[in-house]
């Protein structure tokens, strides 16, 4: 019998140690370090070759040669869903699905797959629910006439052992699962990964689609070893606030798609429903001309997306004035005030500031740097910006204006939703022949002080 080899691994980023220790070196983390057990192997192998054996396994290659026929996709008849996958589901992916507790990631899985059941053998596997808290949720949202088929199980051996002849396949969740092989309880590195392997080998072999649900850390990111999101074919995070009826379905990997693509619900009752045109949903509840606020053109994914940007500058009674962002990077902030001192010679040292984007969502382009200079300027001096502006743009270091992608694409969706005066750069060089905007191009922050009649000096 082999010898039994014992070591210790951190829970968070799966770095190996011969001995226990309080702090994982690699990650920092303390009290993450856990023992494993697994039986030692007598050789080792090393791509298909198993040293002290006499025989060897071959490879096939192939050439470089595509082949015509496209990937046949499967629409889920949920538009938001299919649009984040990168036009439906593929046969024989794995996609993994991240988020919050509570924030609806079992709701929305369980809309898909009812969906999918009509022309689809669809099954629905959970390891923390019940199959009445199931059915329940399944009543309540009024898929439970649906030809889902549903299991609580959390033996990987004995789910696929059990599955034939399935289309779609939904594991709630992967933290849960257990392989009889590995030593060691649910959730922990050595198990999601063995777990994982398990599935991704079933999904390629018989064609089906799986889809993952994980558990996410208190840092937001996917629970488990880092090597399970590079295992599947797609990432995706499910993102809101819990005061905010709206989530967003974000793509951060997709191999048959896309990355960075959105896709905007609202959550009722009867649970998610698609938003068709975000912009209006993220603008819909704006004030007419106040100081602090305006409109910023951006593209996500494949989608232009319009969202307010609001600033607030204050007096401030602390040594150090405070900054505070949501929904965009604070260093980004800093960067922003920095230049508008230093070129602009306006202060906001002795200032406290806010930077949100309204609607909970969360922009990391640099087109949106115009947009919040304008904000932060207009909050400063008191002026509002025309509540029909938008703005966009990435400012430099230098105070100038440097042009971004697709800006054809931002201005008609502005254009669209009625917007009659667009700020742009200058760098960019469009021609708008429908006349129906008026467009500002600016070279840098003085020309946009200018065009929003704001004066270079402050007290």
């Amino acid at each position: 019998m082999a010898k039994p080899e014992r070591f210790f691994y951190c829970t968070e980023c799966g770095a190996k140690y011969p001995k226990w220790l309080g702090k994982c070196e690699d990650c920092g983390q303390w009290n993450t370090i856990v023992e494993d057990i697994r039986n030692s192997i007598s050789h080792s192998t090393y791509g298909g070759y198993r040293s002290g054996s006499t025989t060897t396994a071959t490879v096939e290659f192939n050439d470089l040669i595509c082949s015509s026929e496209k990937v046949d996709r499967i629409l889920t008849d949920i538009p938001e869903f299919d649009r984040v996958l990168g036009g439906g589901a593929v046969p024989g992916s794995v996609v993994l699905i991240g988020g919050d507790p509570g924030i609806g990631k079992s709701t929305l899985l369980l809309q898909v797959l009812a969906s999918l059941s009509q022309n689809n053998n669809c099954v629905y596997i959970s390891g923390e629910e019940s199959a009445e808290q199931i059915c329940l949720r399944a009543s309540r949202i009024g898929v439970n006439s649906s030809s889902v088929k549903l299991a609580c199980e959390t033996n990987i051996d004995a789910i696929i052992n059990s599955l034939s002849k399935v289309d779609f396949l939904v594991i709630d969740s992967i933290q849960t699962l257990q392989s009889q092989s590995v030593d060691s309880i649910p959730g922990t590195v050595t198990q999601v990964r063995t777990v994982a392997y398990e599935l991704i080998n079933f999904a390629k072999t018989t064609g089906t689609t799986v889809f993952l649900i994980g558990h996410v850390t208190k840092e937001g990111a996917i629970a488990g070893p880092k090597i399970l999101e590079h295992m599947v074919d797609t990432v995706l995070y499910f993102e809101g606030e819990r005061g905010n009826s709206y989530r967003i379905l974000r793509a951060v990997k997709n191999r048959y798609g896309p990355c960075d693509e959105l896709g905007i619900f609202e959550m009722r009752g009867q649970g998610l429903f698609s938003v068709s045109n975000p912009s209006v949903l993220f603008l819909r509840q704006r004030d007419n001309d106040v100081p602090g606020a305006t409109v910023f053109s951006g593209i996500e994914g494949t989608r232009p997306l319009l969202a307010e940007v609001q600033a607030l500058v204050s007096k401030s009674y602390f040594t150090a004035a405070r900054r505070t962002v949501v929904g965009w990077d604070l260093n980004r902030l800093f960067t922003i005030l920095a230049v508008i001192e230093t070129k602009c010679k306006i202060s906001f040292s002795d200032r406290d500031v806010y930077l949100n984007i309204a609607g909970g969502l969360k922009v990391s382009e640099p087109a949106c740097d115009l947009a919040v200079a304008a904000c932060l300027l207009s909050a400063r001096s008191g002026c509002a910006i025309s509540n029909d502006t938008c703005v966009f743009g990435e400012i430099g270091l230098t105070g100038e204006i440097r042009s971004v992608a697709r800006c054809s694409e931002r201005v008609k969706e502005a254009q669209k939703l009625g917007f009659k005066n667009i700020i742009l750069p200058a760098s960019n060089k469009f021609a708008d022949d429908s006349h129906s905007a008026n467009i500002m191009s600016v070279k840098n922050l003085f020309d946009v002080i200018e065009i929003l009649g704001m004066s270079r000096h402050h007290d």
